[in-house]
C-alpha cells in the first residue's frame, strides 16, 4: 500500500516534532523559509484567519503548511481566496513529489471551500521555488510583496 500524505492539527503530541523539522534544512533554505515555531507562534496571534498543519507521511511528520483565509491582500474579483502563508518539507522528503501532493491537496480544500483563487509568494534569489509553482500552474502576478513575487493559480 502506498503511503498516505495527510495534513494533520499541530496538538501538544506533535508540537516539538514539527518545530524540529525546521533543523532538517539547509542553512540556504532557512534563511528563505521562516522557522516552524515562528509560524506558529503567528498563527497563534492571528487564529481567526491562519490554518496551521503538520503535513504526515502516513505517521511520519514530514513538513508543515500554514493558510491564511480570506486574505484581504486578493484582488476583489479573485475572492473569495486563500493564500498559502507557509510551505516547508523536511530535508530527507525534498523532491520526492510530495510537495504537488501537498498542493493538490491544498486545491482540493479550496474546491470543497468554493474559493477562487489561491495565493502565495516566493524568494527570487534561489529560482527552484518559483519554477516549481509555475510547473504546477501558478501565474505570476507582477507584484512583488515584501521582497517576495506574488503567484496565483485559479481554482
Amino acid at each position: 500500500m502506498d503511503p498516505k500524505l495527510l495534513l494533520k492539527e499541530v496538538t501538544n503530541e506533535n508540537f516539538r516534532s514539527i518545530i524540529k523539522l525546521s533543523d532538517t534544512l539547509t542553512e540556504a533554505q532557512k534563511k528563505f523559509v521562516a522557522a516552524n515555531v515562528t509560524s506558529l507562534a503567528q498563527a497563534y496571534l492571528n487564529q481567526d484567519t491562519a490554518w496551521p498543519r503538520a503535513v504526515y507521511l502516513d505517521d511520519t511528520p514530514i513538513g508543515f503548511i500554514m493558510l491564511h483565509i480570506n486574505p484581504t491582500e486578493a484582488s476583489a474579483e479573485d475572492q473569495p481566496a486563500i493564500y498559502l502563508w507557509r510551505l516547508m518539507i523536511a530535508k530527507d522528503y525534498q523532491n520526492k513529489g510530495y510537495g504537488k501532493q501537498i498542493l493538490d491537496i491544498l486545491i482540493q480544500k479550496c474546491r470543497d471551500e468554493k474559493k477562487k483563487t489561491l495565493y502565495l509568494s516566493c524568494e527570487m534569489i534561489d529560482p527552484m521555488p518559483y519554477q516549481f509553482y509555475i510547473k504546477y500552474g501558478f501565474i505570476d502576478t507582477h507584484v512583488v510583496d515584501d521582497g517576495e513575487e506574488v503567484l496565483k493559480i485559479y481554482i
